[in-house]
């Protein structure tokens, strides 16, 4: 017998469409509420709450109503001697919040404010024999830490700095029978990771490695009757995989691959259309993590109120051609 399929069911009275000013009103208010119970719990992630919410305020034209400052300085104030950034001030350096210090100062057109350098030597320091990259000194190794590496240095302009072909041949060893990546060698398929995967072998050119079609049909069965997107068979739908799985399928060309009606009306029914901001999945609480991945979606399935959002960076398009980068697109 067949098992039942996970999934959610949208009212007919959920949002159909964009609602764009409140989205900028919720982000834009999000970093004043210091003292708000849900900011002062996310400390151990702040620098990328913040990457999320500038990418998200850029793709909806509304960069400038960010405190640019106030940014750079708390940016500044988070790099530590050894060159790796931590997720607020006082917290130990890691691999995840180094990129989105990278990608943040990138958007603000000013690198400067980091120690280049020291950061590329702090992943440079990071890489191990095998290939891989550790997120921190504590010595985890994950493909998202790969991709981390990888994009850091390609934003930096400094790729030459670390074994490229090593992390490639390490990345590779992660790669599953089901045309998937894991976290580790033998680990089971994952959409978040074959992004990680996907975007670090595009970002050095190495696509050619890829089956697409096998891949792809995967990166499809994801879609779920709702319309929405899951991370892994039996999982529900979730906002945050109109990312992972679109991006993938957009980087190896075969986006057209699912239905994109269904999953633009999933997206927009997880708007709160009294606060803005998007949820997880329809009726759940809103969160700058989802509100971004939900406009990038949006943004991959060709809506012209966002910017063009770049599938292998998750930055505006405008700002990846400003840096002259070119990632590989099958």
């Amino acid at each position: 017998m067949a098992l039942p399929v996970k999934d959610v069911t949208i009212s007919e009275s959920a949002p159909s469409e964009l609602l764009l000013q409140k989205h900028i009103s919720y982000i834009s208010a999000y970093g004043t509420k210091k003292d708000d119970y849900e900011y002062c719990m996310t400390e151990y992630l702040r620098l990328s709450g913040i990457y999320w919410g500038l990418t998200v305020m850029d793709l909806m034209h509304s960069l400038e109503l960010m405190d640019r400052q106030e940014v750079l300085q708390f940016v500044r104030e988070c790099q530590h001697e050894c060159g790796g950034v931590g997720a607020s001030i006082g917290h130990d350096p890691h691999l995840l919040y180094t990129l989105s210090a990278v990608q943040v100062v990138t958007l603000y057109d000013a690198v400067d404010t980091l120690d280049v350098d020291a950061v590329v030597k702090y992943i440079v320091g990071l890489q191990t024999d095998e290939g891989g990259f550790m997120g921190d000194k504590w010595g985890e190794v994950d493909t998202r830490f790969s991709f981390c590496a990888i994009t850091c240095l390609a934003l930096l302009g400094r790729l030459d700095a670390v074994n490229v072909d090593k992390a490639v041949e390490f990345v590779l060893s992660c790669m599953n029978f089901d045309g998937g990546f894991g976290c580790r060698p033998c680990s089971e398929s994952h959409s978040g990771q074959i992004y990680c995967c996907v975007g670090m072998l595009a970002i050095v050119g190495r696509l050619h490695h890829i089956d697409a079609d096998q891949l792809g049909w995967w990166l499809c069965e994801r879609q779920l009757p709702s319309g929405g997107l899951n991370g892994r068979p039996e999982k529900l739908p979730d906002v945050c995989y109109s990312w992972w799985v679109l991006s993938s399928l957009s980087i190896i060309g075969r986006l057209h691959w699912i239905d994109k009606e269904k999953l633009v009306r999933f997206i927009l029914a997880t708007q709160d259309e009294e606060t803005g901001g998007f949820a997880d999945r329809p009726g759940d609480m809103v969160d700058p993590f989802h509100t971004l991945f939900g406009i990038a979606g949006l943004s991959l399935l060709g809506n012209t109120a966002v910017k063009p959002v770049n599938p292998v960076f998750c930055m505006p398009e405008e700002t990846i051609r400003r840096l002259g980068l070119k990632p590989q697109m099958l």
